[in-house]
């Protein structure tokens, strides 16, 4: 089995409506901002990076519901293309498992 599995912390910047699939899944988006301090090759830099995040299925909407724009949290779950129509992969989101 590949691995795939991402663990981001950050500030929410924007949390869309509650929406369902057709197969009567529930969806939230939210607009993750994260910026930190990293080392690389020796040499400290600045990252930032904005990340779309799905909270998918009734487990983790009882804690969404409770998060607002300008909340902070760590996000653990795994990355997929954004849709079926993006052939090329290259456009991602993240896929929440576990929030704190």
């Amino acid at each position: 089995m590949e691995s795939n599995q991402l663990v981001i912390s950050g500030v929410i910047l924007e949390l869309k409506a509650l929406r369902v699939t057709p197969g009567g899944v529930p969806i939230r988006t939210l607009l993750l901002e994260h910026r930190s301090r990293q080392v690389e090759v020796g040499i400290p830099r600045e990252v930032f990076c904005r990340v779309r995040v799905e909270v998918r299925g009734t487990e983790l909407q009882s804690l969404i519901e409770s998060l607002q724009v300008g909340s902070r949290i760590t996000v653990t779950g795994f990355i997929a293309r954004s849709g079926y129509k993006d052939e090329d992969g290259i456009q991602l989101n993240l896929h929440a498992q576990h929030i704190e």
